[in-house]
């Protein structure tokens, strides 16, 4: 069941560069004749002065809304590129199935996707990824209570187990002969442990390790196991879309080499692990 479609969209501020790089807009780039489109530094943007993301909230640490702004190690690679073309960054909230087909990309509505989105080959039928940015690893939290101490205990003991719908988590244990409760966003993963409707869970570790920084969640809840998928993330455009592909994967190979990206991702996910953080192409 995919209740993800009936999500209403809502677009939302990221945060973004300073209101001063909105000046270099006029001076690199060039309307297109009535079809409200602008393109910045030879990349086709769907709306003028800005870099318009599709995402799918909340998502932390990699996006979600803190303090009324949409924030996060994903938002913030994203507006280095917004940076390099001299625009800021807006974001859109809508349902994960559109990741998988590209629907907002195809359409216009976003000019990228970035939401902490896995490489797969099915994937990439429908939209073309950037260079992968991080390798994730599928952490299987638990209640303390719970007895459980492994993946196999879940089942061994009869317990109900929680994941992300359309996820590669939920792929990867369905493929394991488990059937998950599907649950809409990883709040409401977390949500299910914590009440009681399930009594394991797997996502995407970085994600756990944010909620394990409440020490409410650390008291009540602990990992059993990292599963090591081979999952690279990746941002994505519209399938020949090589102009933006290439800004995004510049961007990301600079805040490499300079730096940002070690210090973005200390501040947004935990301490610098440089094999997971530096993936070789998928």
């Amino acid at each position: 069941m995919n209740t993800l479609l009936g999500r209403r969209t809502r677009l939302l501020a990221a945060t973004t560069a300073t209101a001063a790089l909105v000046l270099v807009v006029a001076g690199c780039s060039s309307s297109d004749s009535g079809s409200g489109k602008t393109t910045v530094k030879g990349v086709h943007l769907a709306k003028a002065g800005q870099l318009t993301t599709c995402t799918h909230l909340p998502y932390p640490p990699f996006q979600s809304e803190i303090d009324g702004k949409v924030q996060g190690f994903d938002v913030s690679l994203i507006d280095l590129v917004a940076k390099d073309l001299g625009v800021k960054q807006q974001i859109l909230d809508t349902p994960f199935e559109n990741f998988k087909t590209g629907a907002f990309l195809n359409s216009g509505q976003c000019d990228l996707a970035a939401a902490g989105m896995t490489i797969t080959a099915e994937r990439k039928k429908n939209v073309d990824f950037s260079d992968p940015y991080f390798e994730a690893t599928q952490a299987v939290l638990v209640d303390k209570s719970s007895g459980v101490n492994s993946l196999a205990d879940v089942k061994a003991k009869g317990k109900k187990l929680g994941a992300q719908a359309q996820t590669t988590g939920e792929d990867y244990v369905k493929s394991k002969g488990y059937d998950p409760i599907s649950f809409e966003s990883s709040d409401a993963v977390l949500n299910g442990l914590r009440t009681g409707q399930v009594q394991a869970v797997v996502i995407d570790y970085p994600v756990v390790q944010g909620w394990l920084k409440d020490k409410a969640n650390a008291d009540k809840f602990k990992v059993v196991d990292n599963l090591k998928t081979g999952e690279q993330y990746g941002f994505t455009v519209k399938k020949g879309n090589t102009a933006l592909r290439d800004a995004i994967n510049k961007a990301i190979k600079n805040a490499k080499a300079d730096g940002t990206y070690k210090k973005l991702y200390e501040q947004w996910i935990g301490p610098y692990d440089s094999s997971v953080a530096s993936p070789a192409a998928s």
